[in-house]
Formats: structure tokens, sequence, C-alpha cells
């Protein structure tokens, strides 16, 4: 007879939700008597995760637009721990979302509960020194890319490499003449997909720089169709409101959702930093990446923690080598965007979309399935 079991377990975004529903079917494929519990996104809560909270209040990002929601993630936290500790796991899973999640598994870890983070922080980059605090929180990190289980393996923490779940999700060959057709585009059309991102904050600082630079790329390729997808209708409105304002005569394509058809319809994309790049790179598309904070945050961001990484973007940390154009704060101007981006747009990049091919292939490992073999071993022999 299987053992059942009890897993905790806490996704604090969209991406979460994603990654939290593939481990939650993965485990009940292999234990179908298991009862998930925690806070849960759509996806996981339609796969009978029962969700304590509602997934979007942990959706916040950077120091001050977590100020106004601090008491009520304290509270939160404080809740979730108490009632993991007064029914504890098999095992507690703390998916992204490490400035919560860590802290929720510290207390469990020292009550003697197994915790596992699934996705690293981006502890390679900057405030190294947070990996003694990720190693004091938990029994296990499940790291996505290859870089990271290298880096937890120099400092002796427990890692598993499960490989990306996207990499297992999206085809290894791009039907781009099916997606141009799912958006009324033609075989023969320029197109650039533009993506500032999924978050407010996003598209309040890149909007600017990037329709700035559609309007530039549009005067020297008159036939570039530009296509816009939103994660919702907020961002869809933010958006237009910069577009209307900076350049009016100007045709955006705007989608809702379809980011995915958006990119393998495009000829290059222009996207901020995140996983979009992965996706973007899984699709072989040619791209420019760029990314900035707001001044203040980079300013105290600037004056407490070093920065030591040559990139920043997915595509470039993963091969360890520019393959893709990136700027950062006062370089991502117009200017320098379209520099990069018109060769994208008119000529061939076959060497690069060959890499890209490798890569993907290097990343397939069925993530869902290798997390959790490695979660299920944790809670069976306290190894993974």
């Amino acid at each position: 007879m299987i053992k059942p079991l009890r897993i905790g377990i806490i996704a604090g975004e969209h991406s979460g939700d994603i990654l939290g529903a593939g481990l939650i079917k993965a485990i009940k494929a292999i234990n179908p008597n298991v009862q998930f519990e925690g806070i849960a996104g759509p996806r996981m809560k339609a796969l009978g995760c029962h969700s304590h909270f509602a997934m979007e209040e942990l959706a916040v990002m950077g120091i001050f637009e977590v100020l106004p929601k601090l008491k009520r993630l304290l509270k939160i936290k404080k809740e979730m721990v108490q009632h993991f500790i007064d029914n504890p796991p098999d095992v507690f899973i703390g998916i992204d979302a490490p400035d919560f999640n860590l802290r929720v598994e510290k207390p469990l870890k020292e009550a003697g509960i197994k915790t596992v983070q699934y996705v690293s922080p981006s502890v390679w980059a900057w405030r190294k020194k947070r990996i003694f605090k990720i190693a004091d929180a938990t029994n296990l990190v499940l790291a996505l890319l290859p870089f990271e289980k290298s880096f937890y393996d120099e400092h002796q923490v427990p890692c598993h490499f499960v490989g990306h779940t996207l990499a297992d999700e999206l085809p290894l060959e791009v039907d781009q003449t099916g997606a141009r057709e799912s958006l009324g585009l033609s075989n023969t059309d320029k197109v650039l997909a533009l993506l500032p991102g999924s978050r407010g904050s996003e598209v309040k600082v890149l909007s600017e720089p990037y329709i700035e630079a559609a309007k530039l790329l549009k005067k020297k390729i008159p036939e570039l169709k530009i296509v816009v997808p939103f994660v919702n209708d907020k961002r869809k409105e933010e958006f237009t409101e910069f577009a209307n304002k900076l350049t009016p005569e100007l045709d955006f394509i705007m989608l809702d959702g379809q980011s995915r058809e958006a990119m393998q319809a495009a000829d290059a994309i222009l996207l901020a930093s995140g996983t979009a790049t992965l996706e973007a790179m899984f699709f072989k598309k040619p791209m420019v990446v760029g990314y900035r904070l707001k001044p203040l945050t980079y300013h105290l961001l600037n004056t407490f923690f070093t920065f030591d990484i040559k990139h920043f973007s997915l595509p470039n940390l993963l091969a360890d080598a520019p393959l893709v154009p990136e700027f950062f704060q006062k370089d991502l101007t117009a200017q320098n965007l379209v520099e990069k981006l018109e060769p994208y747009l008119l000529e061939d990049q076959n060497e690069l979309k060959s890499t890209f091919m490798s890569m993907h292939e290097n990343l397939r490992l069925d993530a869902s399935n290798e997390a959790a073999k490695a979660v299920l071993n944790l809670i069976e022999n306290g190894v993974h």
C-alpha cells in the first residue's frame, strides 16, 4: 500500500503556480495518495491543492512596493508557519518567492520539518552570503539551471538540478507560420514582438524606451509590424497610455495574452529581463533584453549590495557569454535598442538559432518528474 502523504506548498506568483501544478501532477502520478495545502494559484487549486490565502497577496516586487503590504505579508507568514508547526507536513516546498518562502522554511526546518526551495534565488549574482541562510532554511534546493547547481556544490549545500519545465513544455521546432496565421500576419511580414514586462513597475519604466525604439524602427523599416501581448487589461491600459502620449501615429497590434504566439511569430523580440527571455530562447528567436529599476531602488541596491555578474539575461547566463544584447539602467536607450534590433529584423541569424537549439535540448530533463522524485526521496530517505 502506498503511504499517504501531506505536503505543504507555497507559490508566490504566476510562474510559481505553473511550476507547482507540474510538480503536484508529477508527484500524484507516483503516489496518488497525497494531499497538498498552503498558498496556491488557480492551476494548483485545480489539481486539489487547498489554499489558505490568495496567491496574489504574495506577488509583490521591489523595496518600496513591499512596504505598504509588509504588515499583511508578515501576518500571512506567521499564520502559515504556525499552521504547519501545529500540523506538520511530510515536507514543505517553497516555490520561488525566496524573500517570503525562506522565512517560512527556516522555522519549519528548526521544528524538524523537511523543507525544499524549488527555484534557487539569484544568490550566485548578488548577496552571495545568502547561501548560508538558504542552507539554514532548507534541506534541499531544486535548481532549474545548471550553473546554479555548480554554485551550491561549491558551498556544499544540497541541490538537485532538475532542468527547466519550459524546456520540456515548448517544442524544439517552432511553428512560425501557424503563429502568424493565428495573429493575422503573413509570412512576408517583418515582425517585432515587444514585451515590456508582466508587472506594473516594469511597464512604467520600460514602456518609454521600448516605444521610442519601435518608432525609430518603423521609420527605418516601414513594413514592420509590432505585436505587443499583455498579461492583463491593467498592463494594456498602462502601455496604451504611454503609446498615446509618445507616438499616437504608431499602430501597435495589441494582444490579450498570446505572448507565446507573438514570440513565435516574430523575427526579433524586445523584452524585459526574466523568464520570458528563456521562452524567447526556446522559440529560437533573436532578442534584445532591457531592464531598468526605479532610480531610488537602483541607488539603494547599488549602495548596499555588490552585483558580481557579467550578464543578467538568462540566455547569456546559461552560455556564460554575450549571446544576446543586454541594456541596463542608463544604457537602456531607444538608440541602443534600435542599433541591435535592426540587423536582427533584416538578416538571418542561423548561428544564434542553432546555439539556442542546443541549449534547449540540454535543459530538457522532464523537470517536474525530476523534482517530484527528488522530493519523494527526501521524504523517504532524507536525501535527494
